[in-house]
């Protein structure tokens, strides 16, 4: 989204800073500013790191300035250790500015994460871009405010796509939205619904599972946020989805680390469909899956390759607590094992 010359000056930011001492747009002006609205657990945002680092690394000494904006979506992302982990892991070097209290969230009338912001020399708005993708545009319109500043600037020419399925040709089907765990935004399909704010027996219904819906069974407390599992176990959640790669925040908040045993249409993963974050071994002469969950952070579950229909059976220790599931649905046509004219491409 293209904004007028001159129409829309930025508000200013910031208190608590990582990778910079604190920064003013009125200190900046000069400079093109690029601010990325994002949070650490959030699928989208995690895609767009990469770009938004590389951009940061290409143009910093050719007057771009980046700032992240690190605005949470869950409590415990409130904390600016958990933040600071969390660009330590996805190796960010550009200023990021912490945003717990959703000051700069409502001074920008934000709505959305990930979404960026594009200033010009003059501190005025002149680009945004709200989810993932447009990746080409935001570079070129970089580009294009550089040239504003300094005419005679040399630049590269812009970065290829950084996946294949960023890649012209990539296929996306209808994506599933996020599905959350806990009662404020959660959709669960139990008969009865949450017992909310309480500790509850929860059991599997009889028949097909709902898409868009999560079902437990076993003793789980149930917050506005997420689901804890509590009590003696077992304590299962089950998902029916359509997408190629799953995922899951959660966290171990009664201990360092607990192990979630995966099951994918009532099988342990192969080794095609494992991810980083899954683990898989034979016990007792079976083979099985787990991933191991410590810091509070999205923890990537499956990954098929191929968009479809599958269901996910998690086996939980005491002490796992579940905030929501997130869906990926772009594959690379030449990776996949089935069409890509398939019913729902786009």
């Amino acid at each position: 989204m293209k904004v007028d010359k001159g129409t829309v000056r930025a508000p200013e930011i910031g208190r608590v800073w990582f990778n910079s001492p604190p920064l003013s747009l009125r200190q900046l002006r000069g400079r093109v500013v690029l601010i990325d609205f994002w949070d650490y657990t959030c699928l989208n945002c995690i895609r767009t790191l990469p770009y938004v680092q590389a951009w940061h690394e290409r143009y910093r000494d050719k007057g771009l300035t980046v700032i992240g904006v690190h605005t949470p979506e869950f409590t415990f992302a409130q904390y600016e250790s958990n933040v600071e982990r969390g660009i330590r892991e996805f190796g960010l070097t550009y200023p990021i500015v912490i945003d717990s209290d959703y000051e700069l969230w409502k001074a920008f009338a934000n709505r959305a994460w990930p979404t960026k912001y594009l200033l010009d020399g003059e501190g005025y708005l002149r680009w945004a871009h709200f989810g993932e993708g447009a990746y080409l545009d935001c570079e070129e319109s970089i580009q294009q405010l550089l040239r504003e500043i300094n005419p005679m600037i040399v630049l590269p020419a812009p970065m290829p796509p950084m996946r294949t399925e960023d890649s012209p040709g990539a296929v996306c089907y209808a994506a599933a939205p996020e599905l959350y765990l806990g009662h404020k935004r959660g959709r669960l399909g139990n008969p009865g619904g949450f017992k909310e704010d309480q500790i509850a027996n929860y059991d599997f219904p009889d028949g097909e599972l709902e898409e868009g819906h999560f079902y437990a069974s076993g003793q789980w407390a149930s917050t506005l946020e997420y689901l804890e599992a509590v009590g003696d176990g077992p304590h299962r959640l089950q998902i029916r989805y359509f997408a190629s790669s799953v995922n899951l925040v959660m966290a171990s908040p009664r201990g360092p680390v607990c192990e979630v045993e995966i099951l994918q249409d009532g099988k342990p993963l192969t080794g095609r469909e494992s991810t980083p974050d899954t683990r898989l071994r034979i016990v007792n002469g079976k083979d099985r899956s787990f991933v191991e969950v410590g810091a509070a952070r999205m923890y990537v579950l499956v990954d098929n390759h191929d968009f479809g229909e599958h269901t996910i059976e998690l086996i939980c220790p005491l002490g796992l607590a579940a905030f929501a599931f997130t869906f990926s649905s772009c594959i690379d046509p030449r990776h996949s094992q089935i069409a890509a004219t398939a019913p729902g491409a786009e």
